[in-house]
C-alpha cells in the first residue's frame, strides 16, 4: 500500500515522514521542487496541488492521501479539486489536516476553508479521519527576541489555549495513515481533536516563560491592531488580516478542547501529549547555546 504526503517539507509534513519511516508502508512526498532533499525511505513525486494535472499524476498509484494545505488564497480551491481527483481515481483512504473551532470561527478564512473542506468530505461519504489540530507551540518559537525582552506578544487573551505540539500532531496523522492504509477494507469518517495536555491563557503562558527563562516576561496585552502590524513585517497582508481574525476568534471563544478529546488523543498517541512548559524549556536552553 502507498501513502501520498502534501506538504511534506513543512512544518507538520516533514514530521509525518519522519513518523512514517519505521512502519510497513511505501511513503511519496508531493514536493513542488524537485530538488528539494528527503529521507531515503520516501518516494518524491513533483507536483502542485494548484495544478490538477500534475496532482492526477501524483494520485496515481496511491492508495492512502494525507491532505495537508498551505495557508493560502486559493487554499480552498485547491483542497477541492484534490479530493475530486483523488475520489475519481478511487483512493478511499483519506487523512484531512484540519483545524480546531472550524465550525465556530466561520469569519476566519482559513478556518472556515478548511470546515468547508469537512462538509465536502461528509456529503461525498469520503471515507476520511478528520484531523482538528490546535495552536502549535512552535508557532511561539517566532517570538524569541520579544520574549527574551520580557514581552509574550501573542494576543491570545484570557478564555485559554490548548496548544499542543508539532511533533504530537504529526504523530497522531502517521498512526491514522497507517491505519487506514492497512485496513483490508475502507475505514468509516472519523474526527479527532488533537490538543494539548493544558488550556492556557495568555498571561499563564508568560508567566511560564518567565520560569523557563528566570527573567521576568508579561503578557503583552490583547491588542489586535498592533499584533496586525507587527505581523505585516514578515507576512502579506491578506495573511495578517486572517491572523488578526483568528486572533478575535481566539479572545471570544478561545480553544477549548471537548470532555472527551484528550482522553481520544491519549488512545492513539498511547502517551501523554507534551506540555507546553518542556517545550518551553527547549527553546530557552537552545537561546541560551547560541547566546
Amino acid at each position: 500500500m502507498t501513502i501520498l504526503v502534501t506538504g511534506s517539507t513543512g512544518k507538520i509534513g516533514s514530521r509525518v515522514i519522519d513518523h512514517l519511516a519505521d512502519q510497513p508502508v511505501t511513503v511519496k512526498a508531493l514536493v513542488r521542487d524537485g530538488s528539494k532533499e528527503l529521507p531515503e525511505h520516501v518516494q518524491k513525486v513533483e507536483g502542485d496541488l494548484a495544478d490538477p494535472d500534475s496532482m492526477r499524476a501524483a494520485l496515481d498509484n496511491v492508495d492512502t492521501l494525507f491532505l495537508l494545505n498551505a495557508v493560502s488564497p486559493d487554499e480552498l480551491t485547491q483542497a477541492l479539486i484534490t479530493l475530486d481527483i483523488a475520489a475519481e481515481v478511487g483512493i478511499e483512504r483519506i487523512v484531512y489536516f484540519s483545524v480546531f473551532n472550524g465550525p465556530l470561527f466561520t469569519d476566519v478564512p482559513h478556518f472556515t476553508a478548511k470546515h468547508t473542506v469537512e462538509q465536502v468530505i461528509d456529503a461525498r461519504a469520503l471515507p476520511a479521519t478528520i484531523l482538528r489540530p490546535a495552536y502549535f507551540f512552535q508557532n511561539d518559537a517566532m517570538f524569541g527576541q520579544a520574549i527574551q525582552q520580557g514581552i509574550y506578544p501573542m494576543p491570545v487573551s484570557n478564555v485559554g489555549i490548548a496548544m499542543v505540539d508539532a511533533d504530537d500532531i504529526a504523530a497522531v496523522a502517521a498512526s491514522e495513515l497507517v491505519r487506514r492504509d492497512q485496513s483490508p477494507t475502507p475505514l468509516p469518517r472519523t474526527t479527532i481533536e488533537i490538543v494539548g495536555p493544558e488550556t492556557l491563557t495568555g498571561p499563564e503562558l508568560a508567566a511560564i516563560w518567565s520560569e523557563v527563562t528566570g527573567r521576568d516576561v508579561r503578557y503583552g496585552g490583547d491588542d489586535l491592531e498592533v499584533n496586525e502590524q507587527r505581523t505585516r513585517q514578515f507576512a502579506p497582508a491578506w495573511q495578517a488580516r486572517d491572523m488578526r481574525m483568528m486572533l478575535r476568534a481566539f479572545q471570544q471563544y478561545g480553544m477549548v478542547p471537548s470532555p472527551t478529546a484528550r482522553s481520544i488523543l491519549l488512545s492513539v498517541l498511547g502517551r501523554e501529549p507534551r506540555s507546553y512548559v518542556d517545550f518551553a524549556r527547549e527553546v530557552a536552553a537552545n537561546w541560551e547555546k547560541k547566546a
